[in-house]
Order: C-alpha cells, then sequence, then structure tokens
C-alpha cells in the first residue's frame, strides 16, 4: 500500500504542478543559462547511492566548494534559488524518484555519503528504508538554513545540534510506520508551507501519540534553544535538558 501511495501521489504531483515546475525551470534557465536542474548523489537504502533531482538553486559549480550544509544566507544560492527554497520547490523534481523507486514519499531524508559515514550503528537503520521527500524532521527543521546560518562552520553546527535530533525522528518514523502516518505526514508537510506555526503545533500532538521519548517530544516543539547532543547508538551523553 505504502508504493501504491507513492505512486499515485507523486504522478498527480507532477501532472498538477507541470506549469508551475515548468516555469520555475525556465526561470532559473534564464539567470544563469544552465541546466535548471540539479542532480546529487544522495544515499539509498541499503547503503548504496541514487542520483536525486532538484531543481539548481546554487550557482553553477556550488558542490565544488567542499561545504555540505546550506545556511540561509549562502552566498552561493541565486536569488530565485531563495524564493525556490522559501517555498520548497526544489523538493517536487523528486517525485520523478519517488515513480523510479529511489525515494518515497515519506522516510529519513536521503543524506550525502560523507555524512552517512558518520552514522552510528543505530543511525545505520536508516538505510534500511527508502528515503523520503518529507518525514517529521522536514517539519521540525524547516528552518535548518537560518540555524545554519548562526555558526560560520555550518557543517560543524549541522553534526552537533541538528544531525542528532534529526535522527532520532527519522528513527522514531520508521519504528512506528504505517499507511495513517504517512498520510498524516504528508498533510502536515501541505499545512507546514502555509502555517509552519500551525504544523508544528499538530505534528507535536503527533509526535505524543508516537510515544516518542519525552526528550525527542520536547524539541519536536521547538519552543526551546536547541543544545547540542550525541547521536542516537553514540557512548556517551555529554549534555541534556535541564
Amino acid at each position: 500500500m505504502k508504493r501504491a501511495l507513492d505512486i499515485a501521489v507523486s504522478l498527480m504531483g507532477l501532472i498538477l504542478a507541470g506549469p508551475l515546475l515548468t516555469i520555475v525551470a525556465a526561470a532559473i534557465w534564464l539567470h544563469d543559462f544552465h541546466s535548471p536542474f540539479y542532480i546529487a548523489r544522495r544515499m539509498a537504502r541499503g547503503g548504496g547511492t541514487f542520483p536525486m533531482m532538484k531543481f539548481r538553486t546554487m550557482v553553477v559549480d556550488a558542490d565544488r566548494t567542499g561545504v555540505n550544509s546550506t545556511a540561509a544566507a549562502d552566498r552561493r544560492i541565486t536569488p530565485i534559488g531563495r524564493l525556490v527554497r522559501a517555498y520548497k520547490i526544489d523538493e517536487l523534481a523528486q517525485f520523478w524518484n519517488v515513480l523510479k523507486g529511489d525515494m518515497s514519499l515519506v522516510g529519513p531524508r536521503p543524506q550525502v555519503k560523507a555524512d552517512a559515514g558518520l552514522y552510528t550503528r543505530e543511525e545505520r537503520r536508516l538505510l534500511t528504508v527508502r528515503p523520503g521527500v518529507t518525514d517529521l524532521a522536514s517539519i521540525v527543521f524547516a528552518d535548518e538554513g537560518e540555524i545554519l546560518g548562526l555558526s560560520a562552520n555550518p557543517d560543524l553546527l549541522y553534526q552537533q545540534i541538528v544531525r542528532p535530533w534529526k535522527s532520532r525522528l527519522a528513527l522514531l518514523y520508521i519504528d512506528r510506520q504505517s499507511l495513517w502516518l504517512d498520510i498524516r505526514l504528508i498533510g502536515l508537510t501541505a499545512l507546514a508551507i502555509l502555517s509552519r506555526a500551525a504544523a508544528l503545533r499538530r505534528l507535536e500532538r503527533l509526535v505524543r501519540q508516537l510515544e516518542a521519548d519525552p526528550m525527542v517530544q520536547r524539541m519536536a516543539a521547538r519552543r526551546e534553544p536547541l543544545l547540542p547532543y550525541p547521536p542516537p547508538g553514540a557512548l556517551d551523553v555529554v549534555t541534556r535538558y535541564p
């Protein structure tokens, strides 16, 4: 049923969003006369990689700078790319990956090989399912660019602050996954585009219903500052919520 939902929704999404996708592709191409698409190698189910399609939101060859994490004020982002990112339009191209079977509509967000190489044994469970277009963390960390913009080293901040919590949310999804949960997360993702505050309130209730660890519940509400925390499966816990 999950695969049937993936095919039906992604196919309908590509058809309905076709005019918008065409306009966005043309705008990106007209900005610098380079391909509007960016093919990124991401970790696949089972530990291999697959070519993930996105609209290009950065200058050409931005990936050669060696920086994996992207802050909101990153100078590599083009003007049209900033608008595309704000409304998550760049992710719509991944419906194609869903149709191909590389991805699912809902699942842990696909990671670059360098980040996956840092996974603990527990985090490697994230590679046992298809990566997704959206998940719990996509809503909780919709402001990831702003968070990373607080540091001169966004990659380091990502590993210390963002990755541990995103991994916990992704593992929560894996442990509780169901067709009904997928439908709810698709709905919350759509709501987040209109009102992230409303989506977070509903997601907070959802995480509580999923009986997540109280620490994860507090973090998912995003009412408190994010604190450094070891990733799932790490031996030593050096920082805790008060």
